[in-house]
């Protein structure tokens, strides 16, 4: 008795299970012949494949204007942000004499002095034997030649005297070193000093202080970094599409001028340094320093057949495919594979842009798998 119950509870389990199976494929026949999957076409675009730099916008010239004599900033001509031209007087240096120079100067025209005084009175004795017929002409002229001698010596020495106590030589005040002028066109960028500050000249012992920064900011580089990854894939002359921070709606363009042939290790990532000019329009305003961005375009493709790379499946041998609607059923064809941005992929042969094409993902590789789909190459 109790083994027939035992069989029949087994009877009852095993119809109740056939019956779940049946229930369960019959649901997943029914679902899978009722999928309808997105599609999409093949379209023409133009692929970029590019390089990405970091790094900033700045002058290709810039010039710190420095004095060459010590002194006290006596006038500013300029402000930060007027256009200058060579030459243009920037500011004014009023020198603080030097003692030991002064009174080196002081001694040199106490010495001329002495020397004239007796050229003068040697002069007029001979001046006078001359006219007495006492001495020769050459004796005389000897005389005159030494007394001017002595006259232009005593005239130097007030003109030294003079240079060291104001640092200016007479006669060449257009010329001094006391007036800083600017040695390029461009833009004043910085003056980082005010009237009144001591200034030091440039010197074996020195750099000298900058009186001001003059750049011209119509002739701008790009200055970044590239990966090690990327390196290898640039060269002399390649184009850019350089994005300023600060000017979201702008895109520049611009060449590379060069590149590193050494890294620098930062952070553990070994990156090389480029230069590329940008190309400004006389209209265009960009300020010294600008952070940037920069795509160096390594590869490019006009109008060609792409996908979205995301609706390309590959074998598990690695070989690409798509799945075509033909009529009722997906045939599979194989593509060739041309450049791609990241986004979206070339098409160099394989399907047409008239072709449906099957957009796929995850959820539906399942049902995809049960269907009888056909190969065609």
């Amino acid at each position: 008795m109790k083994a027939k119950k035992i069989i029949i509870a087994v009877l009852v389990l095993l119809v109740l299970c056939l019956g779940i199976w049946a229930f369960s494929y019959n649901y997943q026949k029914s679902t899978a012949e009722n999928v309808v999957y997105e599609t999409t076409h093949a379209f023409r675009t133009d692929i970029k494949k590019t390089a990405v730099a970091t790094g900033e916008v700045k002058p290709r010239e810039k010039i710190e204007i420095k004095p060459n004599i010590t002194g006290v900033i006596q006038s500013i001509k300029v402000r930060e942000g007027m256009e200058v031209s060579s030459g243009q007087l920037l500011a004014t240096i009023k020198v603080i004499p030097n003692v030991n120079s002064l009174n080196s100067a002081q001694m040199q025209i106490n010495s001329a002095q002495t020397e004239l005084d007796n050229q003068t009175r040697h002069y007029n004795r001979q001046k006078w034997l001359y006219s007495q017929g006492v001495i020769s002409k050459a004796e005389y002229e000897t005389a005159l030649a030494a007394y001017n001698s002595a006259k232009q010596s005593l005239k130097n020495a007030q003109n030294n005297y003079q240079t060291a106590q104001t640092g200016v030589a007479p006669g060449l005040e257009k010329y001094s070193t006391t007036q800083i002028r600017s040695t390029i066109n461009g833009m004043v960028l910085d003056i980082p000093v005010e009237i009144g500050d001591n200034v030091q000249e440039i010197s074996n012992f020195g750099t000298g202080t900058t009186i001001a920064t003059i750049a011209n900011i119509k002739d701008m580089i790009f200055e970044g970094r590239v990966d090690e990854s990327e390196v290898g894939k640039l060269k002399i002359g390649m184009p850019l599409e350089i994005k300023i921070g600060a000017l979201p709606d702008e895109t520049f363009t611009g060449t590379l001028d060069f590149i590193s042939p050494s890294g620098t290790r930062n952070n553990g990532i070994v990156e090389f340094e480029i230069k590329a000019s940008v190309n400004l329009k006389q209209s265009d305003f960009v300020r010294a320093g600008y952070s940037a961005n920069a795509e160096i375009i390594t590869e490019s493709r006009k109008n060609v057949l792409a996908l979205p790379e995301a609706n390309i499946q590959y074998e598990d041998d690695g070989t690409p495919f798509v799945e075509v609607k033909n009529g009722e059923q997906w045939v599979k064809k194989i593509v060739q594979l041309g450049t791609s941005d990241g986004e979206n992929i070339e098409i160099i042969k394989g399907i047409t842009a008239q072709d449906e094409i099957k957009v796929w993902n995850t959820s539906l590789i399942s049902q995809k798998d049960e269907q009888n789909t056909p190969e065609t190459k």
